[in-house]
């Protein structure tokens, strides 16, 4: 929950900060949401990912962006207590015991290889299936965060280009009003504005979120993992929950060691 917030603030930030410092320089509201700078901004990167990854990739974009500022968050301490538990259960009653509690369990993947264990699944087979899905986890989310970096690469220079664009119909017209002309070439670089905004302040900070989102969900499914094998192996259970403990970070590993 602070993690959703703390992205929707930034982002608030953002906007008050580049948008409050324009108008209070003196910006004009009107000028800034010009029709003909957002549409080649917007307009262009849209074009541009949809030619670059296919409309199919590019529709996924709005779920992207909805699970960058809301990510479902893996609360692993609950998994480590709720795995010593069932290496608790399992030592005095065997691993065929787990299989009531499988539904207790709110994350699908360590349900899932808490299942392959109690089929009898081997240690090793087990440590290859959760490879395998690892790896293929990794490659579908750096295709989504690849996504967002070309983006935050596209808007600039549709950006540059609405620039130009703007600047070739303003010196056409040279030789008439010199205001005219003046208001035109600063209207131009609306664009410019535009597109490095968008850049710098939506499509790259999603990237960077969707990272993050990866590095959590692989934290979760390595702590799942390494919990699965030491409660098949018959591990004592406050050796497990040592070993689980130490692959937090140490703030969280402290305020768990008090407990």
């Amino acid at each position: 929950m602070i993690k959703k917030y703390g992205a929707i603030a930034g982002l608030v930030l953002g906007l008050f900060s580049i948008f409050g410092s324009f108008f209070y320089e003196g910006g004009s509201f009107v000028a800034l949401f010009l029709l003909p700078p957002l549409v080649i901004v917007f307009g262009g990167t849209f074009a541009a990912t949809i030619i670059g990854f296919g409309l199919e990739k590019f529709n996924n974009i709005w779920f992207l962006i909805r699970l960058a500022y809301s990510p479902r968050e893996y609360d692993v301490v609950i998994i480590i207590n709720m795995m010593v538990e069932f290496a608790i259960k399992a030592r005095k009653e065997g691993l065929l015991i787990l299989e009531k509690e499988l539904e207790t369990m709110p994350y699908f993947f360590p349900r899932k290889l808490l299942k392959f264990a109690i089929d009898g699944t081997d240690p090793e087979s087990l440590q290859n299936i959760a490879a395998i899905e690892m790896k293929a986890m990794q490659d579908r989310h750096y295709s989504n965060v690849f996504v967002f970096m070309k983006m935050g690469g596209y808007a600039p220079t549709m950006g540059i280009l609405g620039t130009v664009m703007a600047l070739i119909t303003t010196l056409a017209k040279a030789g008439g009003d010199p205001n005219a002309l003046i208001h035109g070439i600063a209207v131009a670089f609306i664009a410019t504005l535009w597109g490095v905004f968008t850049a710098n302040i939506f499509w790259l900070p999603i990237a960077d979120k969707l990272k993050e989102c990866h590095l959590e969900e692989k934290h979760m499914m390595e702590i799942s993992l390494e919990a699965v094998l030491a409660i098949e192996s018959g591990e004592i259970p406050s050796v497990i929950r040592a070993r689980l403990i130490s692959m937090l970070p140490q703030k969280k590993q402290a305020k768990l060691m008090m407990n």
